[in-house]
């Protein structure tokens, strides 16, 4: 009969032990993920509408087929050749002039009135891999990679089709042309992009709906699909009375600067143009920095933050005056001053 000497009972306890204590952090990582992940999800739209407001500052980057038409809203079918930026938009420096202002997110037009979508969508062929297109890829993603390596949070603008347009105004993809079909065939397309979106690009935190208003879906509806998508998504409806009645339809009442009232409890963000248009237009000139800085404080002073338009040039260049602007105001911005403090 064998009998096992000192050191190997020592041994074989040793091991155990090892073994009880990995698994012991094994489990106990295990549990400090799931709690992480309950903590997300169980995060109230009170919760996640002050860390919207922490944000205070964003860039709005209006640039699609408008921007080669020199038009705001485009009227009609065009061809998706015409979105010819001549070589790789250089989205890097987009995140990067956003930085220099002291921004924290930025919200880009995935869909505009034109119809065209800046991604590849399988729904559509409307879209940047158009066989005609030149560009041929991925603009939404190239955007969020930029911005998400800067530490900067992206959203995306998404224009709705409403039954109140001028016919000539199809803002759907020629597979949902409103000219032959009707509102429920309209909503659902708009519904599965929406989905296709937040699906291929999970890092993106907050829709901008425009034209999202209670003739499409009643704010039960709106919210349900929202929330169905993903339970810690911020979204903002643009025509819903211009955010004047809080936000009982969207989690963010969105105001551009002509409609933002005098006082503002609701969470918000106001919305205007450094140049004077949504899109690029050539010889237009931005507003100083000193004009900014006034708008963002009055902004963040009325519970809102401040979205900033800045419309790429017919290459997906900022003009070198808005860069120019938006580095003195990261200078005379001063965020943490007591005027405008939030923490």
């Amino acid at each position: 009969m064998h009998t096992k000497s000192a050191v190997d009972v020592g041994s074989m306890l040793v091991g155990v032990a090892i073994g009880l204590l990995n698994l012991s952090a094994a489990e106990s990582a295990k549990q400090e993920s799931a709690a992480t992940a309950a903590t997300a999800q169980a995060k109230s739209l009170n919760d996640l509408q002050e860390d919207f407001l922490k944000l205070r500052f964003g860039l709005f980057i209006h640039f699609n087929l408008e921007t080669f038409k020199g038009v705001q809203w485009v009227s009609g079918y065009h061809s998706p050749a015409e979105f010819d930026p001549g070589g790789k938009v250089d989205t890097d420096a987009w995140a990067d002039a956003a930085l220099s202002a002291g921004m924290k997110y930025a919200v880009l037009t995935a869909k505009h009135v034109s119809g065209f979508c800046l991604w590849d969508s399988k729904y559509t062929a409307y879209d940047v891999m158009n066989p005609a297109c030149p560009y041929q890829q991925d603009l939404v993603a190239q955007f969020i990679k930029s911005f998400k390596s800067r530490g900067l949070k992206v959203g995306l603008y998404y224009c709705w089709r409403h039954p109140r347009f001028k016919p000539e105004f199809k803002v759907l993809p020629p597979e949902c042309d409103p000219a032959t079909h009707g509102l429920q065939d309209q909503i659902a397309f708009q519904k599965n992009q929406i989905a296709e979106l937040l699906q291929n690009y999970p890092d993106v935190f907050y829709i901008w709906n425009d034209a999202l208003d209670p003739e499409i879906m009643s704010a039960e509806q709106a919210r349900a699909f929202f929330r169905g998508l993903r339970g810690d998504l911020l979204t903002s409806a643009n025509w819903w009375d211009w955010g004047k009645k809080g936000t009982p339809y969207a989690d963010i009442a969105v105001k551009e600067m002509r409609h933002f009232p005098e006082t503002n409890a609701a969470p918000g963000e106001t919305c205007w143009c450094l140049e004077q248009g949504w899109f690029w237009q050539k010889g237009a000139r931005p507003m100083t920095a000193k004009q900014v800085v006034n708008l963002l404080t009055t902004a963040n002073r009325r519970n809102s933050n401040f979205l900033l338009n800045v419309g790429p040039n017919k290459q997906g260049r900022f003009e070198e005056a808005s860069v120019q602007v938006l580095m003195e105001v990261g200078k005379l911005w001063k965020p943490n001053a007591a005027s405008n403090d939030r923490n």
